[in-house]
C-alpha cells in the first residue's frame, strides 16, 4: 500500500496505549486505548465519517509479524474530506479520539450497572499459593542423587 497515495492503511497497533512510542503507537496517549480491535477501529472510522474502508483482520504488521493484529485499508480523500485534516496523523488521531470517547462512555455506563464484589476486603488481598513440587524436596542438579 506504499506506493498507492489514493489509500491509506492504519493498523489497530496505531491506537494501542500499552506500546510505547518507539515501539509502533503513532497518537497520543488521550488518543489511544488499551488492546484496540479491528471492528472497533473501523466503529470509529465510520463515526468520524469515514465511509470508503476495507478490513483485513488477518494482516499483520511488518514490524510486528507475531501478532495477527489487522488493518484498515481507507480512501485517501474519503478521509481527508470527512475529517477535515490533511495528514494520516490528524486523521489518525480524530479516529484515536472518538474510539477513546466510546470507551469511557461504556466504563461509565458499566460502573454505575456493577455489582459490588461480596468477598471481604482480606478475601480479596490474599493471593493463592503455588504448590510445591515433589512434596518440598529440593530438584536434583547434574546427576547427583
Amino acid at each position: 500500500m506504499s506506493g498507492d497515495p489514493s489509500k491509506m492503511t492504519v493498523w489497530t497497533g496505531y491506537f494501542d496505549s500499552r506500546v510505547s512510542r518507539s515501539g509502533g503507537r503513532r497518537v497520543s496517549k488521550d488518543a489511544s486505548i488499551p488492546q484496540p480491535t479491528l471492528d472497533a477501529v473501523a466503529w470509529a472510522a465510520n463515526k468520524v465519517g469515514i465511509r470508503k474502508m476495507k478490513k483485513q483482520p488477518e494482516a499483520s504488521h511488518p514490524s510486528r509479524p507475531f501478532a495477527q493484529e489487522g488493518r484498515l485499508i481507507i480512501s485517501t480523500r474519503d478521509a481527508k474530506d470527512a475529517t477535515g485534516m490533511d495528514s494520516k496523523e490528524g486523521i489518525m488521531r480524530e479516529i484515536g479520539v472518538m474510539m477513546r470517547a466510546e470507551m469511557k462512555k461504556s466504563r461509565e455506563e458499566g460502573k454505575t450497572d456493577s455489582v459490588p464484589s461480596r468477598k471481604t476486603k482480606q478475601q480479596r488481598a490474599q493471593r493463592k499459593s503455588f504448590r510445591q513440587k515433589g512434596g518440598g524436596q529440593r530438584k536434583k542438579k547434574f546427576g547427583r542423587k
